[in-house]
């Protein structure tokens, strides 16, 4: 049972290192493409702050941003197959921040091609999300496993 639940676990965590492989492989000098595309998100995500709170974004490298993913994704990963909740907590956070910047679907019309397509891949994020949830729901709720055994009382001798 615990063989197939570590395979169980590391077939949903290929989500992440999958993604996290092709980031790496393209990351480069300057971050890579999926800082190239990031950098337009994040505009739009800084204007959007700025409107609506007062708050000035800080200006940020991409990179570092791209850097900070595949962190969040290779060690959130690594111990989510072992079974740890900080694995999950990790991938949690990375899927509360990432998802709603990468997939924008909110800043296009209902009519575009664009919209069908990020909201499509935003509701599959939020699927993720809801297994890491319910991943930490149930460990949570599982009585602790004492590693005693419990000793025979013993007889009395008289």
């Amino acid at each position: 049972m615990a063989l197939l639940s570590f395979f169980g676990r590391l077939l949903f965590v290929s989500v992440f290192v999958l993604s996290a492989y092709q980031e790496f492989s393209e990351f480069g000098v300057d971050g890579g493409s999926a800082a190239k595309a990031l950098r337009p998100k994040f505009d739009i995500l800084s204007k959007h702050v700025a409107a609506h709170t007062g708050f000035q974004i800080p200006h940020v490298e991409m990179k570092h941003l791209v850097l900070g993913a595949l962190i969040m994704k290779g060690l959130g990963s690594l111990l989510f197959v072992f079974g740890s909740s900080l694995g999950a907590i990790i991938l949690v956070l990375h899927q509360a921040i990432a998802t709603p910047v990468l997939y924008d679907f909110y800043n296009y019309d209902v009519d575009k091609k664009e919209f069908a397509q990020l909201f499509v891949k935003f509701t599959q994020s939020l699927a993720l999300l809801g297994a890491l949830l319910f991943f930490i729901g149930m460990k949570n709720s599982m009585p602790k496993r004492s590693h005693l055994k419990k000793k025979a009382p013993k007889t009395k001798t008289v």
